[in-house]
């Protein structure tokens, strides 16, 4: 794993948490995407060289509806940058963590993503991503 690629926040109102982010960050997002495979319209602020990601559910049926249904807005998840996501899915599976999707699948932001399961990281739900070639 190279460096944190970005933090996913999950928030009821994209609008307003990109006004509050701003204020924080004292510059706009950079960014809007929908996720249509996954439900969320997200939007991405840069810091340094890592992002902070905020995921707004499209559906009621979402996994961040139902997040934030269980939990609340917050931190989402915490998302790692990988050379190579098909090895570090056979290593993390020979270490013995399950992983909520096996494929990478295309996630936001031009990458391949595949999530590990939060039970197997101390209830973090961990992202592992690979810039798209």
């Amino acid at each position: 794993m190279k460096k944190i690629e970005h933090i996913g926040i999950a928030v009821s109102d994209l609008e307003a948490a990109n006004k509050t982010y701003a204020a924080v960050m004292g510059k706009p997002h950079y960014k809007t995407e929908a996720v249509l495979s996954e439900g969320v319209n997200t939007s991405f602020f840069e810091i340094g060289e890592s992002k902070i990601e905020l995921l707004a559910a499209t559906s009621a049926d979402s996994a961040i509806a139902k997040s934030i249904l269980k939990r609340g807005e917050g931190i989402h998840h915490i998302a790692f940058a990988v050379d190579d996501i098909e090895a570090e899915i056979n290593r993390l599976k020979k270490e013995g963590f399950r992983l909520l999707n096996e494929q990478p699948k295309q996630g936001a932001d031009s990458k391949l993503v595949v999530f590990m399961h939060p039970k197997d990281a101390n209830g973090v739900l961990i992202e592992l991503c690979q810039e798209i070639r």
